[in-house]
């Protein structure tokens, strides 16, 4: 708002400044209008700035932007073991017994171009599926592994229609999949965001931030 006030205000000071240079020269009054113009382009540059810096600003917010995708609550149950509550930004609630030493969540996401981004498109996506994993693919072939779904079958798949029809949609820039994963340990709260670029989690207690910091 503070930009598009400024913006305003320039633009109307170059206006008025403009008429009254026209004024002068019909008036032959050549060195008054000279100014008075050249008052009036300086005021039309200032405003020209002044939205080029708002607009700069404005693609950094878009392309920088984070939704919510949801936060995960892990609480051990036993060696290796962990019960995961998945809270989604709805505040719907979905549980998971986890196997391994990582969590992982997958998730399909359309990403727009940047110009689609500027005017508020932002990045789709559908979380897939929750599973274990271990940190050593020694365990990783010989342990029980746990996945789950997070997307039930559907009669009609709008990711299927974007993928066939995506020619259709020059604004589109990309149809990928996207994971983010870390250390499951007892009681850490983790958020799972959704950039312009993918999944992104973070850890949001003490518990989570001790397990990142030890994490090899």
């Amino acid at each position: 708002m503070t930009f598009t006030a400024l913006i305003v205000v320039l633009a109307l000071a170059g206006i008025l400044f403009l008429i009254l240079a026209v004024r002068r020269l019909r008036r032959r009054r050549l060195l008054g209008g000279a100014l008075h113009g050249a008052t009036a382009l300086i005021f039309v540059l200032l405003s020209i700035c002044t939205l080029m810096i708002a607009a700069n600003l404005r693609t950094y917010q878009r392309l920088s932007f984070e939704q919510p995708a949801g936060e995960l609550q892990l609480t051990r149950t036993a060696d290796r073991e962990y019960n995961a509550v998945l809270t989604y930004p709805s505040g719907e609630r979905a549980s998971f017994a986890l196997r391994g030493d990582e969590w992982q969540v997958d998730a399909r996401v359309l990403k727009w171009h940047a110009f689609a981004n500027l005017v508020g498109f932002d990045t789709a996506y559908r979380l897939e599926r929750i599973g274990g994993r271990y940190a050593r693919i020694e365990d990783e072939r010989a342990q029980a592994r746990t996945v789950y779904s997070l997307n039930p079958p559907q009669r009609i798949d709008p990711w299927d229609l974007v993928h066939r029809y995506h020619s259709w949609m020059p604004w589109m820039d990309a149809l990928y999949g996207s994971a983010t994963y870390l250390p499951m340990a007892d009681g850490a709260l983790y958020e799972i965001k959704v950039s312009q670029s993918g999944l992104v989690a973070r850890p949001l207690n003490q518990a989570a931030r001790d397990a990142v910091g030890s994490w090899h």
